[in-house]
């Protein structure tokens, strides 16, 4: 089975379409991954990531739910908690 995870865009590479990249943070571990298949993603969004590529945006209040399950299922432990976005604006 295969995990997509949201993340928060934090900082966008602009330039070539096909090498768009930005910075996202996952609960505060923050890792570079492709927009090439979320053109549309701008900084400030979520988006859904699988193997270091965003493959779709979504709705903040959806990653937020997923942090809680991720949390519940204790996959964030070890995370600063300070870091962690607990209702994403």
């Amino acid at each position: 089975m295969c995990l997509a995870v949201p993340g928060k865009i934090v900082e966008v590479t602009e330039g070539d379409p096909l090498l768009r990249s930005a910075k996202v943070s996952f609960a505060g571990v923050v890792k570079q991954v492709s927009l090439t298949c979320t053109p549309e993603a701008k900084l400030g969004d979520y988006v859904l990531v699988h193997v270091g590529v965003a493959i779709s945006t979504i709705d903040p209040q959806e990653a937020a739910e997923t942090f809680k399950y991720l949390k519940a299922m204790g996959e964030l432990d070890g995370l600063d908690p300070a870091q962690m976005e607990a209702s994403p604006p």
